[in-house]
């Protein structure tokens, strides 16, 4: 079963405090999640940051929801109960509870107009309607996914359009911010001067150079196939060495990847998409347009 949405949520968890007591919010998540026959992987399952379970997440904005609306109250930090409205609103269950059931009150109205929302006919938000159902953090998230996968298309596009030596410059420069290669002049001296038997540079592993890596770079368009790894593989053992790195702007066959998994020499591929998001990680290649953080409310100042 796939993982509700926080509208979904919303009268389970109402009836969930029916009973009158005091839940915390991590064990309600245990009983939704039987409510609904979810699997420990789907109740496990993290938001694209990987800071919280996409479930936990949806059953703390259906709680938000329905605290806004008077339905619960919080007596202390991360725990709930029922209000004598949500008994009222017990005693006649509706079929389902969403935000179009919770604008009948005048509290949650305010709730919307204090955040300044445009609210549909039907209930919805500008907002609410990214992807019907997921929270304004999940939707949040998409929309950042969606902007980093975008632009690791257009970097990807314009190295291929870049010359060999300027994408040996690149994989200096990502290599470095990456902790590898002492010094930027030491790693330039290293990468694209070496030539040797299908090895295009090396690479000292840390700081102090305890450690060497071989370095394979090819700015292609087509799949890397299993021979060119194999070749790498060779050159490596000629070396007598032990570490690698293949990276490519296109991709390695199923073929590669299997022999790099299988053999005793340790060769890292990395494709264009991996080669991209590193760059986005490790600042390379691009600049900061603007930062938005996410916060929420420190209860601990608040108790103190």
């Amino acid at each position: 079963m796939a993982i509700p949405d926080y509208q979904s949520i919303m009268l389970p968890l109402l009836e969930l405090a029916g009973d009158g007591e005091t839940h915390q919010v991590r064990k309600a998540m245990e009983l939704l999640a039987q409510r609904f026959t979810l699997t420990d992987d789907e109740t496990r399952k993290l938001v694209p940051s990987g800071r919280q379970p996409i479930f936990l997440n949806r059953i703390t904005w259906a709680r938000t929801y329905l605290a806004k609306a008077g339905l619960l109250e919080s007596p202390k930090r991360g725990v709930f109960r029922i209000t004598e409205r949500g008994r009222q609103v017990l005693a006649q269950p509706p079929s389902t509870i969403n935000i179009k059931f919770l604008m009948q009150f005048e509290e949650f109205r305010v709730f919307r107009q204090l955040r300044g929302k445009k609210t549909s006919k039907d209930g919805a938000t500008e907002l609410d309607n990214g992807v019907p159902g997921d929270t304004p953090e999940e939707n949040l998230e998409a929309a950042y996914q969606t902007i980093r996968e975008n632009l690791a298309n257009d970097i990807l596009h314009t190295i291929k359009q870049c010359s060999p030596e300027f994408f040996e410059q690149l994989v200096v420069d990502l290599l470095v911010r990456m902790g590898y290669g002492g010094s930027r002049q030491e790693a330039a001296q290293a990468v694209g001067r070496f030539g040797d038997g299908g090895i295009d540079g090396i690479i000292k592993e840390d700081l102090l150079g305890l450690d060497i890596i071989y370095i394979q770079a090819k700015r292609w368009e087509n799949v890397v196939g299993r021979p060119e790894v194999q070749k790498f593989a060779g050159a490596l053992q000629g070396k007598q060495a032990h570490k690698g790195v293949f990276i490519t702007t296109s991709e390695f066959s199923r073929e590669a990847k299997e022999f790099a998994a299988t053999i005793q020499t340790k060769i890292i591929l990395i494709e264009g998409t991996q080669l991209a998001d590193f760059m986005i990680d490790h600042g390379v290649g691009v600049t900061t347009v603007n930062i938005y953080e996410l916060k929420r409310m420190d209860s601990d100042y608040f108790e103190g």
